[in-house]
C-alpha cells in the first residue's frame, strides 16, 4: 500500500507534552487514552468541520428522540496525510460519547492489515455484537448467526465449514445492522483510515452507506486523498463518496495558526519570519510541523530568522527517518519491539509484541516506556498499544531489513496461532514469509484457505493457496492444491476457477481419480454457468473414457446430459434423448447418480411433451419420501443446484405446483443459510416467481422475479439468470395488463432475437417474445418469430405446449392471413397438449384454439377449456378462459350465462391481480347492459361449510368459547371463521340472522346446526 514515511516526535519530555496539546495527530480522547490527561486538544482552522460534526450528532440524537428512524447521514473528512483527520474523528467520538444513550463504535484501517478479511468490521462490530444477550442475539441475527458470526470473529469456522458467497456475508451483515441499529440507537459508527480498510469491509461499507439513510445511524469516515486507495478499492471509495451528506476536504493550516503552534512550543519570542518559513517547508501540515519542531528542539535551534534556512533540511530528515536514525534514537532492543508492533498494525497486544521481538518481559517493558517517551506509541485502556500516528508505523516497518522482516512475520504467525487467535488473523504473516519447502507450512496455508472461504473471503484464500504452491507442496499434493485453488474462486471468479481446474486436471499433475471426477464436474459447472454449455458437456464426455470407477462415469455422463439439455441449440436432440433413455434403462441401483439420471430423464420427457404421468413417476422415484435425497441438496457440491432445479421444473410443468413451490422455498432458505446470496439465490427467486406465475399469483410472481433481476444485474450483465427473469417478468406484466411496461422492460434488457448466445431460456424465449409481439398487436412480426421457434423446437423434438406455447400463439397470429394453417396449428397444439395430459396444458391449448373460432364452436372449445383449467392450479389461465367464455356467450346471445362466467372471471382475475383482465371483463359486461360488479346476495355458496356451522351457532346466541367447545376446535379458529362470516355478509352480530335468513334462538339451545342445506338456508 502507498504511504508516507514519518518520524517519531521530539525527545524533550516537556516539549512532548506541549506539542501533544498543540497538534496531537491521533486525537483528543483524554478520557480514553492513558497518555492524554487533558480533556481535548485545540483544533486549529477546523471550526467548520467541528461544527458540522456537532450538528450531525445533534440531528441524529434529536430526531431519534422525536421518534425518527430513517435519519441516517454520512460525514466524511478527507485530505492529505497529517492534516488532522484522525484528530477530528476522535473529537466526534468524544462528543458522541457525552450524549445520553448514544452508542459509539470505532474502527481503523491498518496498512499491514488491509489483506486481513473483515479486519475493520471486526473492530467496529465485535464489541457490540459480542456483548448481546442470547435473546438479543437471536433477534439481531435471526438465521444469520452461523453465516455472519465467523466473519465478525464471534467464533471460529468449524472444520466442516463450507465456502460462503461473499455476497451472503454482506446480505447477512445488512440484516444484522438493520436489526441492531434501532436497538442501539442513536448509533454513531466511526471508521478512520478508510484507505487501508480491507476489501471485504470496504465493499460492505460502500453498500451500507446507502442503507444507513434508512436507519438511525451516523456514519463518520476519514481517508487520505490521492492514490492511497488500491485499484480494487477505488470503486468502493467512489461509491461511498457518492453518498456523502456532509463532506469536508481538509486544507493546510494558515500561517497565523502555524505561528501560534511554533510560539506555544518554542516560546513567544519566535520570529515571524521563522514561523512563516516553518509553515512554508511543512506546507501547513500540522503533523509535519510537530515532527519538525521535535527536530528543532533536538538541534537546540533558536527560532530566529537567521536559522530559517536550515528548516528545509531538518524537515526532510523529520519526514524520512532511516534505519540509522531510528537506531540512534531508540537503540536496538527498543527498535526491535517497535518492529514487532509495526508487524501487528493497529491493535498491538503487548504479549504478542514481546514474543515476536524475542525480548524478555523486563526488556519489553523498558522498550514500551522508551517508545512512549519518544511519542512513537501510546497506551490504550486495557493495556494495548497504538502508534501515535500511522505514518510512524509505516516508517518503522519500512526500515526493517528484508531478512528481519521475513523472519519476524514467521514468528508472528506462530505467536498468533499459539495464542488461539485463529488462522484468519495469522495467515497474512505466513503469506509474507519466504518459501522453504516445508510441508507443514503448506498444510497450515491450506487450512487457512478453508477458514477464509468459510467467512466469504475467497481472495484471501487464494493468496494462501498460491503461497502454498510456492512453498512448494509435495509432488503428490500439488494437484490437490491446484484443485483447491480452483474451487476457492467457484462462487466469485469463474474464469480463474476454470484455469486452475484445467491445470489440476493435467495428466502430469497426477490428481487422485476421485478428485479428477469432482474437478471435471466442477469445471463443467463453471463453464455451464458462464454459458459455455457445449464445452461443459464435452469436458465431461472426454473424462468418461479416463474414469474407471463406475459411479464416477455415471456422474459424468449424467452431467453431460444436463448441460446438453440446457443448451440453446443442439444438433442431435432426438439422438441425445435416445442415449439418455438407454442410460436410464441400464440403471441398476438407487445411488445418487441413479437418481440424478431419473431426474434428467423426467425433465427430458417433460420437454418432449411425453405423457406427464411417466415423467412424474420418474421424478418421484428420484426423490426420497418426497424430499431431495442426500447428495442432491440445493447446496451440495456433488451435483450443484441444477439437479434439484430440474426436479422442481418438472413438477412446475406437470401441474404439481405445490411440490415445486416447496422445493423452491427450500432452495431460497438453503442458499441464504449457506450464504449463497448471488446467482444461486437469484435463481431460487426466479424459480419461485415462475411457479407463482403458473399458479396465477401475479403480484407475488412479479415481486420474486424483480428480486431475481436485481441480483442478476448486481452480478453481471447478460447472465442466463437475467434472460430467465426478464422473460417471465414480461409474461407476468402482460398478464397484469401492463403491456407497454413489458415492452419497455424487454427493450431495456435486449430481450429479443438472438437471445442468449448459448443457454436455453426458461420458458422458451422465442415463444415469450412472440406472445409479447401479439400483445402489442403486431401479428406479422409475431408470426415470423413463432415460426422460427416452432421449426427449431420441432427439430429438437421438444413439443411441450406449456413450456413453449408457440403453436397456439402462432395460430392466433395467422388467423386472418392464413386461417387454414392457423386451424391446423391450433388442433396440433391441442393434440400435443392432450398427449402430455395435464389439465393446464389442455385447457390453455383449447383456449388459444377458441381465439380463432367463432360462434358455437368457440363456446364449445372454451367450455372444455374452463372445465380442464378448473381442475388445474393455473389460476390466471382459468380466469382468462372464464372471461373468454363469457365474451363468446354474449356474442351468441346467451346473456345470462355470459354474465355468470364474466362475474366468475372478474373474481378470479382480481385474486390473481390481473387488472387488465378485470377491465376487459367489466367492459364486456357494460356492453350487455350489466353491472361491472356482481350485486352479492348471501347464499350457501358465499360461506364455506365450517363458516356456516359457526354462523348458525352465533345466530343462536352461543358465545365464541361455547362454539369452540361444541365444535371441538381452537377458540382462535372460531374467531377467524366469525370474522370471515361478518366480512362476507357485510354485517355485525346484530344483523347476521337477517343477512343469512336464519331465525335467531336463545343462548344455550340444544338444537344442533346442520349443513346449509339441512338448515334450510336459501340459495
Amino acid at each position: 500500500m502507498p504511504g508516507q514515511e514519518g518520524p517519531a516526535g521530539p525527545t524533550d519530555p516537556h516539549l512532548t507534552d506541549r506539542l501533544a496539546s498543540l497538534s496531537d495527530p491521533t486525537g483528543p480522547e483524554g478520557a480514553d487514552r492513558t497518555d492524554h490527561p487533558e480533556s481535548h486538544t485545540r483544533l486549529r482552522d477546523r471550526e467548520s468541520e467541528v461544527r458540522s460534526a456537532e450538528l450531525a450528532v445533534d440531528k441524529l440524537c434529536r430526531e431519534f428522540a422525536a421518534g425518527g428512524t430513517e435519519i441516517g447521514e454520512l460525514l466524511i473528512f478527507s485530505g492529505r496525510a497529517g492534516l488532522g483527520k484522525t484528530t477530528l474523528l476522535h473529537e466526534v467520538r468524544r462528543r458522541a460519547h457525552t450524549r445520553e444513550r448514544c452508542t459509539v463504535l470505532f474502527a481503523r484501517g491498518g496498512e499491514q492489515q488491509y489483506t486481513e478479511p473483515y479486519h475493520v468490521l471486526r473492530q467496529l462490530l465485535q464489541p457490540v455484537l459480542g456483548g448481546l444477550t442470547e435473546s438479543e442475539r437471536n433477534e439481531v441475527f435471526g438465521n444469520w448467526y452461523d453465516t455472519v458470526g465467523p466473519a465478525i470473529g464471534l467464533f471460529r469456522p468449524g472444520s466442516e465449514a463450507v465456502a460462503i458467497d461473499p455476497q451472503g456475508i454482506r446480505d447477512g451483515l445488512d440484516y444484522v445492522l438493520t436489526q441492531l441499529a434501532p436497538r442501539r440507537a442513536p448509533l454513531v459508527m466511526i471508521i478512520d483510515d478508510l484507505h487501508w480498510a480491507d476489501l471485504e469491509s470496504l465493499s460492505w461499507l460502500a453498500a451500507f452507506a446507502v442503507r444507513s439513510r434508512e436507519l438511525p445511524v451516523l456514519l463518520v469516515m476519514a481517508y487520505r486523498d490521492g492514490d492511497e486507495f488500491t485499484p480494487d478499492a477505488l470503486p468502493f471509495q467512489q461509491a461511498i463518496a457518492g453518498q456523502v451528506t456532509r463532506g469536508h476536504e481538509l486544507r493546510a493550516l494558515t500561517p497565523a495558526s502555524m505561528s501560534e503552534i511554533v510560539r506555544e512550543a518554542l516560546g513567544a519570542e519566535a520570529d515571524e519570519a521563522f514561523c512563516y518559513a516553518l509553515w512554508t517547508v511543512t506546507r501547513g501540515n500540522p503533523y509535519d510541523a510537530t515532527a519538525l519542531l521535535g527536530r528543532i528542539v533536538d538541534q537546540e535551534l533558536e527560532p530566529v530568522e537567521e536559522n530559517a534556512g536550515v528548516l528545509a533540511e531538518l524537515a526532510a530528515e523529520a519526514r524520512g527517518m532511516t534505519l540509522k536514525t531510528w537506531l540512534d534514537k531508540l537503540g536496538t532492543s527498543t527498535l526491535r519491539f517497535a518492529w514487532a508492533a509495526a508487524l501487528l498494525g493497529t491493535d498491538i497486544n503487548v504479549d504478542l509484541a514481546t514474543r515476536i521481538s524475542a525480548l524478555s518481559r523486563e526488556a519489553a517493558s523498558d522498550a514500551i516506556k522508551a517508545l512512549r517517551k519518544h511519542r512513537v506509541l501510546i497506551q490504550m485502556p486495557g493495556g494495548k498499544l497504538e502508534f501515535v500516528h500511522p505514518l510512524i508505523g509505516t516508517s518503522i516497518y519500512r526500515t526493517m531489513p528484508d531478512a528481519t522482516r521475513t523472519g519476524m512475520h514467521g514468528v508472528a504467525f506462530t505467536a498468533i496461532e499459539n495464542a488461539g487467535l485463529g488462522l484468519i488473523a495469522a495467515s497474512r504473516h505466513l503469506v509474507a514469509t519466504h518459501p522453504e519447502g516445508d510441508d507443514r507450512t503448506v498444510r497450515k496455508l491450506r487450512r487457512a484457505a478453508n477458514e477464509h472461504l468459510a467467512i466469504g473471503a475467497p481472495e484471501a484464500a487464494q493468496a494462501c493457496l498460491r503461497r502454498a504452491l510456492d512453498e512448494p507442496p509435495e509432488e503428490e499434493d500439488r494437484a490437490e492444491v491446484l484443485y483447491e485453488l480452483g474451487c476457492s474462486a467457484l462462487l466469485t471468479d469463474p474464469a480463474s476457477t476454470a484455469n486452475q481446474l484445467r491445470l489440476a486436471l493435467d495428466p502430469d499433475e497426477g490428481l487422485r481419480p476421485e478428485l479428477r471426477v469432482d474437478a471435471t464436474f466442477r469445471l463443467s459447472e463453471v463453464l455451464a454457468h458462464n454459458g459455455e454449455l457445449a464445452e461443459a458437456a464435452r469436458v465431461c464426455r472426454d473424462e468418461i473414457g479416463r474414469t474407471e470407477d463406475a459411479a464416477g462415469r455415471l456422474r459424468l455422463e449424467a452431467a453431460s446430459f444436463v448441460w446438453q439439455a440446457f443448451r440453446k441449440d443442439e444438433e442431435d436432440g432426438p439422438a441425445r434423448s435416445h442415449r439418455l433413455e438407454e442410460l436410464w434403462r441400464g440403471l441398476t441401483g438407487q445411488g445418487t447418480a441413479d437418481r440424478a439420471v431419473l431426474a434428467i430423464r423426467a425433465w427430458d420427457l417433460t420437454l418432449r411433451g411425453e405423457p406427464a404421468t411417466v415423467a412424474l413417476s420418474l421424478v418421484e422415484e428420484a426423490l426420497d419420501g418426497g424430499r431431495l435425497p442426500d447428495g442432491l441438496e440445493w447446496t451440495g457440491t456433488t451435483w450443484g443446484f441444477e439437479l434439484p432445479a430440474i426436479i422442481g421444473l418438472t413438477f412446475t410443468y406437470t401441474d404439481r405446483l405445490a411440490l415445486a413451490e416447496r422445493l423452491f422455498s427450500d432452495a431460497i432458505m438453503e442458499f441464504e443459510l449457506a450464504g449463497w446470496s448471488g446467482a444461486h439465490r437469484g435463481f431460487g427467486y426466479f424459480l419461485m416467481g415462475l411457479t407463482r406465475f403458473r399458479r396465477g399469483l401475479l403480484a407475488e410472481a412479479e415481486d420474486f422475479l424483480r428480486r431475481a433481476l436485481r441480483l442478476s444485474e448486481r452480478i453481471a450483465p447478460g447472465l442466463p439468470l437475467e434472460w430467465d427473469a426478464v422473460g417471465v417478468l414480461v409474461d407476468t406484466l402482460i398478464a397484469r395488463g401492463r403491456t407497454e411496461e413489458a415492452w419497455e422492460l424487454a427493450e431495456k434488457h435486449h430481450f429479443r432475437p438472438p437471445y442468449h448466445a448459448t443457454a436455453m431460456v426458461l420458458p422458451d424465449a422465442a415463444s415469450l417474445y412472440g406472445k409479447l409481439l401479439l400483445a402489442k398487436g403486431w401479428h406479422g412480426p409475431a408470426a415470423a418469430e413463432l415460426k422460427l421457434a416452432g421449426a427449431r423446437l420441432t427439430e429438437r423434438g421438444w413439443h411441450n405446449t406449456v413450456w413453449a406455447p408457440w403453436a397456439g400463439h402462432l395460430a392466433v397470429a395467422l388467423a386472418k392471413e392464413d386461417p387454414k394453417r392457423a386451424w391446423e396449428l391450433a388442433e396440433e397444439s391441442v393434440a400435443r397438449a392432450e398427449a402430455f395430459g395435464t389439465a393446464s396444458a389442455i385447457g390453455i391449448a383449447l383456449r388459444l384454439h377458441a381465439e380463432i373460432a367463432d360462434g358455437p364452436k368457440a363456446v364449445e372449445l372454451l367450455e372444455r377449456a374452463v372445465s380442464h383449467l378448473g381442475q388445474s392450479p393455473a389460476g390466471y389461465e382459468h380466469a382468462v378462459a372464464l372471461v373468454d367464455l363469457g365474451c363468446a356467450l354474449r356474442r351468441v346471445g346467451r346473456l345470462d350465462d355470459a354474465a355468470e362466467y364474466l362475474y366468475q372471471g372478474i373474481e378470479l382475475a382480481q385474486h390473481c391481480a390481473a387488472d387488465g383482465l378485470v377491465g376487459r371483463a367489466r367492459r364486456e359486461l357494460a356492453k350487455s347492459g350489466l353491472r361491472p360488479n356482481r350485486l352479492r346476495t348471501v347464499s350457501k355458496d358465499a360461506l364455506s361449510a365450517p363458516e356456516w356451522e359457526v354462523a348458525t351457532l352465533a345466530v343462536k346466541g352461543l358465545p365464541a368459547q361455547r362454539i369452540a367447545q361444541q365444535l371441538s376446535v381452537p377458540l382462535s379458529m372460531v374467531h377467524r371463521r366469525l370474522a370471515a362470516v361478518h366480512r362476507k355478509t357485510g354485517t355485525g352480530p346484530e344483523g347476521l340472522a337477517a343477512a343469512l335468513g336464519l331465525t335467531s334462538g336463545l343462548p344455550g339451545t340444544s338444537e344442533e346446526p346442520g349443513t346449509p342445506e339441512e338448515s334450510g338456508t336459501p340459495d
